[in-house]
């Protein structure tokens, strides 16, 4: 029992996958409607193909006295059984063109819209969600698993359903016909249902696996690539190339075998077919010899065979296209059925302007049960107050930060801004008057004037500026070969560390936010550098509501004041000044801190 479950759970069926995909299909009713009826037009005109020859051979190439006396002028019937064959051929296709790029444009629509939605999706899951999942993986399930859903949607799915219906049209005209040879040639359907049931499970199996090969590479490919310069700096290459090579190594393997097992079921398939035709066509023509069937009539059936498993044929040859798009589905159901931690509750509503005094009242919080992260926390903090958040990693700093800015809810306690609790707010209202400056600074692949102004996409050039003169910008941008304009590669490597951070700052001045998050923006900046967005900073945070973490506790000694955070609670606070006084753990970690800026002073000197 368990294990039948878990191979349930995890591969979800087509008819699962189906019914979201469908879901998404009802604004295209009408274009819809239009290619099924194109569609089925078609059958029409695939069915009445062969009576046309039937006829000719029945009443003319076989000369029956009866027919003789039917026929008055034989050149007519030839030239209008050759013309309803051109007239029978031409209005297939176009049928067929009619329905093949009605489901093609439903089927790219259709995909197009559930990438952006899974995008989006992907957008506003947690962030441990995000950190237990490789962004290569998830790359691929946007990209390349919904690329195979579309591809098979089109190309197989759709086209089912005319093909069914295909199957049971013409078997209805073979039992017309002679019913004894429609229940031989119906023999095949559970033979091959067998065949695709036993085979189709093992190609699954594989397919399943080759995927999952496959969203492993993606995972190597893009960790390494995006840390390009510390695998070149540590010869990582070979640590890389080789886990690497290893998952393609198994993706291989598993695309051998899947490849193995279609042709086998293919071939499989062919032999039945080929089979059954034998069986028709040898009673058939014994009928036909004891003037129980006329040559015309098998020619029919022999033709609706051949043409019927056609189908049948394909759907063998799909198989392994269909697990793979089984398994692609399966991939994008399981993102689009993780829900976010954090949603606007029902009766959010937009924050209005706000001041920026904080509350944190009893907050408790741990991201995994029974491993607290904060105890109790009660604070305030008055709108353009200047806080510094000192103390060793993990102690909970930035996990105040984060609950500041809504990325986790407190598992008891609140948080309030102007007195009210933040989770009456919208999401986005309340993170769009919170501006943060990180210790990585995230720059994109666009101008200079397009990364400024991404977070107020209405700037003004002249806004744009302004920002970058209150951030120390100014100046070396316009030493840039086209200034504003000029297009930095993607993270910013074009720049150094000091620049990048800059312009991170300058992006968080525009939106001119009543409260301002500083998370270690000096880390890894030489003297010169850190100086200069040293000062961006203070001029940035003035009149703001301020949090700054940081471990250089020479940077916190202008705050109003420094909270010493120490696993999840504010050991002790005060001024710089108050706090040297008591001289506890903040004074003992300053004075360390301090010699360590002495010599970088030192160090700086020599080198200039």
């Amino acid at each position: 029992m368990g294990k039948s479950k878990h191979i349930r759970d995890s591969a979800p069926s087509l008819w699962r996958i189906g019914r979201f995909f469908s879901a998404k299909m009802g604004a295209y009713r009408l274009l819809l409607t239009g290619s099924f009826i194109a569609m089925l037009c078609q059958i029409v005109f695939v069915i009445a193909a062969p009576w046309p020859l039937k006829f000719v051979i029945d009443n003319l190439i076989i000369q029956d006295t009866s027919a003789s006396e039917i026929l008055s002028n034989p050149e007519l019937l030839l030239i209008l059984a050759a013309s309803a064959i051109i007239a029978i051929a031409g209005l297939k296709a176009l049928a067929g063109y009619l329905h093949t790029v009605g489901f093609a444009i439903i089927g790219s629509r259709v995909l197009a819209e559930v990438r952006q939605d899974l995008y989006q999706h992907l957008q506003t899951l947690s962030l441990t969600f995000h950190s237990k999942n490789k962004t290569g993986d998830l790359t691929t399930r946007v990209i390349s698993d919904l690329g195979i859903i579309k591809e098979v949607m089109i190309s197989t799915v759709l086209p089912l359903f005319g093909s069914i219906v295909l199957l049971i049209s013409m078997f209805a005209v073979i039992f017309w016909l002679h019913w004894q040879l429609a229940l031989i040639a119906l023999t095949i359907i559970p033979l091959f249902f067998f065949a695709a049931g036993y085979l189709g499970k093992r190609i699954q199996k594989a397919s399943r696996k080759q995927r999952h090969q496959e969203g492993a590479m993606a995972s190597t490919a893009a960790e390494s690539i995006a840390s390009i310069k510390a695998v070149q700096a540590l010869s990582l290459n070979q640590k890389f190339a080789h886990s690497f090579g290893a998952n393609n190594r198994k993706d291989l393997q598993y695309s051998i075998r899947a490849k193995r097992l279609t042709a086998l079921l293919t071939g499989t398939v062919g032999i039945l077919v080929g089979t059954v035709t034998a069986l028709v066509l040898w009673f058939g023509a014994r009928l036909v010899l004891s003037n129980e069937l006329t040559p015309g009539e098998l020619l029919v059936i022999l033709s609706y065979i051949k043409s019927a498993f056609k189908p049948v044929k394909s759907f063998s040859k799909q198989v392994s296209r269909l697990a793979k798009a089984a398994t692609a589905g399966e991939r994008v159901l399981d993102i689009f059925e993780q829900t976010p931690d954090i949603i606007d509750s029902p009766h959010a509503e937009p924050a209005p302007p706000l001041c920026g005094n904080i509350r944190f009242e009893q907050v408790n919080f741990a991201y995994e049960p029974g491993h607290p992260i904060l105890h109790n926390l009660d604070f305030e903090v008055s709108a353009g107050q200047q806080i510094a958040l000192v103390g060793a990693s993990g102690s909970g700093k930035s996990t105040i930060i984060s609950l500041l800015l809504r990325l986790h809810d407190p598992q008891s306690g609140r948080v309030l801004i102007d007195g009210l609790d933040i989770r009456d707010f919208s999401v986005h209202s309340l993170r769009s008057q919170i501006s943060v400056a990180l210790q990585d600074p995230c720059i994109f692949a666009a101008s200079v004037r397009d990364n400024i102004a991404c977070g107020f996409p209405d700037a003004t050039d002249a806004e744009v500026e302004t920002a970058a003169k209150l951030t120390n910008a100014h100046e070396f941008i316009l030493a840039l070969p086209k200034g504003y304009n000029t297009l930095i590669s993607e993270r910013g490597a074009t720049l150094s560390n000091g620049q990048r951070q800059r312009i991170a700052l300058a992006r968080t001045a525009i939106r001119d936010s009543p409260i301002l998050i500083l998370d270690e923006p000096t880390t890894g900046l030489d003297r010169e550098n850190e100086i200069a967005v040293i000062d961006a900073l203070n001029r940035l945070s003035k009149g703001r509501t301020t949090f700054q973490i940081t471990h250089h506790l020479h940077h916190a000694m202008q705050a109003d004041a420094i909270w010493m955070i120490e696993q999840g609670r504010i050991l002790e606070q005060g001024t710089h000044t108050q706090l040297m006084q008591a001289n506890q753990r903040y004074a003992a970690m300053f004075k360390t801190d301090l010699k360590g800026v002495k010599q970088e002073e030192n160090n700086y000197a020599v080198n200039r």
